[in-house]
């Protein structure tokens, strides 16, 4: 079986007062298909900059590795030629865009990766049907879809926002940074299901996350540790329980 996605001896900066500053020190990953991986680590180990990186935001250089997605080279694509081979960026938080309307937003995004996959585009009424489906399964008002994209929006429809995203854009690759951060119990539980709703051969997810309680929801394949801008160590869900524990300084040392 291909792998999905793998990166290998990846390392990559960014300026820092006109100086690189390094944070991806030789990061290794495979992510099969079909798979949901969880990447925990301490705040400023590479958690973040590593989706930028792989989402293809332009302030990142790397200086050294490889990415190959579906089979291609993903550091040789341009961020719109990445979302439209599967992948997609759920952000930590998430970004307002006053006067742009959240259902013609999503619409078009939607429509503009159907066209690139050589699918036939949604009309109006197919679009409002799947979308109002999609925001009653995450406990959405469709006043939402009214909405500027984001603006005046709690935190929590943020988020589940940006799932919603995700459930309309169908991706091969989720990447969610941090979608949990900042929610409740329920909010919480709602953005999990969100995910596993799409779990399929044809869906995997890398899931970067603090919180065992997520880990609990989504049951990920495999979790893996970063730390020093590097995963020092992958395992199943007794990484986590050894995080919640004993925090992160056996990990940090390791990396050392």
């Amino acid at each position: 079986m291909t792998d999905l996605l793998k990166i290998s001896g990846l390392h990559a900066s960014i300026d820092a007062d006109g100086k690189p500053k390094e944070i991806l020190r030789g990061v290794d990953l495979v992510i099969p298909p079909g798979e949901v991986h969880a990447i925990m680590g301490p705040n400023g180990c590479g958690k973040s900059t590593l989706s930028y990186v792989l989402a293809g935001r332009e302030e990142y250089d790397v200086t050294s590795g490889s990415v190959t997605f579906m089979g291609r080279d993903l550091l040789d694509m341009e961020p719109e030629e990445r979302a439209a081979a599967g992948l997609f960026l759920a952000f930590q938080s998430p970004v307002e865009l006053p006067g742009v309307n959240n259902a013609n937003f999503l619409r078009t995004a939607v429509n503009a990766v159907r066209r690139a996959r050589g699918e036939a585009e949604l009309d109006a009424v197919g679009f409002l049907k799947a979308v109002r489906a999609a925001t009653k399964n995450l406990s959405m008002s469709d006043d939402m879809l009214k909405r500027s994209v984001n603006v005046g929006f709690s935190g929590g429809e943020k988020k589940r926002n940006e799932v919603l995203q995700m459930t309309m854009l169908q991706p091969t690759l989720a990447i969610l940074d941090e979608t949990d951060s900042g929610l409740d119990v329920d909010a919480l539980r709602i953005v999990a299901e969100g995910v596993k709703n799409l779990r399929s051969p044809k869906f995997s997810a890398l899931v970067i996350t603090h919180h065992q309680r997520l880990l609990d929801y989504l049951g990920p394949d495999r979790i893996h540790v970063m730390a020093r801008g590097r995963i020092v160590r992958s395992g199943g869900p007794e990484l986590a329980k050894q995080i919640d524990a004993e925090g992160y300084a056996s990990f940090l040392a390791e990396a050392a």
